[in-house]
């Protein structure tokens, strides 16, 4: 009966082990190869959140996302760029922060151009007196002049 409990035991330790090393090891997909689940222009998308962020929550939130829209600005760090859609002059945008592989890329987007990128949409941000920002991580630019 130990020897029973033992080889149970020695096979779940093992099984538990294997799956901490796939899980830590597991390469995350380029958001190239998933598909969309909405495709949507920057505008709308901010209307829908400052309208009802609850509602917009649950509509976007999770989703992979192919946002078009005229580009606000782009902030370039080492090994990281942003890139912001919206209208000029509004205090509204969505804010794309750029996969690390394609910050090269990113380097390339001119302001006032129009782009797609695609993104998963991680969140929404208000503030009274900054405005409101739509959050997409892991991007990467879909179409656009460069």
């Amino acid at each position: 009966m130990k020897r029973i409990v033992l080889i149970l035991l020695v096979i779940i330790i093992l099984a538990v082990g294997w799956y901490a090393y796939r899980a830590y090891t597991g390469k995350v997909k380029s958001l190239t190869e998933v598909k969309t689940d909405v495709k949507i222009n920057a505008k709308e998308l901010i209307a829908a959140f400052e309208k009802d962020s609850a509602a917009a929550n649950k509509q976007y939130l999770g989703k992979v996302m192919e946002v078009t829209g005229n580009v606000k600005s782009v902030e370039k760090e080492e090994g990281s760029a942003t890139v912001s859609l919206g209208e000029s002059g509004a205090m509204s945008s969505v804010r794309c922060s750029m996969d690390t592989t394609y910050v090269q890329e990113a380097a390339n987007i001119q302001e006032g151009n129009s782009i797609t990128v695609k993104g998963a949409c991680t969140g929404f941000m208000s503030e009274e007196l900054l405005g409101s920002d739509v959050i997409l991580n892991r991007c990467i630019v879909v179409t656009g002049k460069k």
